[in-house]
């Protein structure tokens, strides 16, 4: 299956390490958003979308890329994020603006993957930040626990989700 990863890491380069340990075990290439171009993403399988988390958000560099996007029919795709807070459905689901973004232009997410990341945003910043050291080991092995799981997603119509929110 051909993969590329378009990742935004902008502060600590947490979801950077995320996006790499996924790239590694899917044999992906990964860029960044203004790295991508719309037209060469119809030469792919399989697209990995992922950034951190700005003011319950990703990055608005992947909401530009998408809004550039010509529909994309039978694409299979997966969004990832790193975030100093849990996500909580029914409070902070910071992956559905970016979800509804995607099956608008068509896509079929097959997997949303999180966890916890170094964050220094103002008034963390105060304090050194919290979640230093995150994504630790455990995290990135769950990430490419998750990225094996979308290899074998081919056959299978079952979403993969997976949150190392702990």
């Amino acid at each position: 299956m051909k993969t590329i990863i378009i990742c935004h890491s902008e502060h600590h380069g947490n979801t950077k390490k995320i996006g790499q340990a996924m790239a590694d075990v899917l044999k992906a290439k990964l860029i960044k958003p203004h790295q991508a171009k719309p037209e060469v993403l119809k030469n792919y399988d399989l697209i990995g979308f992922g950034s951190g988390i700005y003011y319950q958000r990703h990055h608005k560099s992947l909401f530009k890329f998408v809004d550039q996007l010509p529909p994309m029919k039978n694409k299979k795709a997966f969004i990832f994020s790193t975030s100093g807070l849990k996500e909580i459905k029914l409070l902070n689901n910071f992956n559905q603006p970016l979800k509804k973004k995607f099956l608008e232009k068509g896509f079929q997410i097959i997997g949303v993957f999180s966890c916890r990341g170094f964050d220094t945003v103002w008034p963390l910043n105060l304090i050194g930040g919290m979640y230093k050291g995150r994504p630790n080991r455990q995290d990135l092995k769950e990430a490419t626990t998750f990225a094996t799981s979308l290899l074998h997603h081919s056959s299978n119509k079952d979403k993969v989700c997976l949150s190392a929110n702990q």
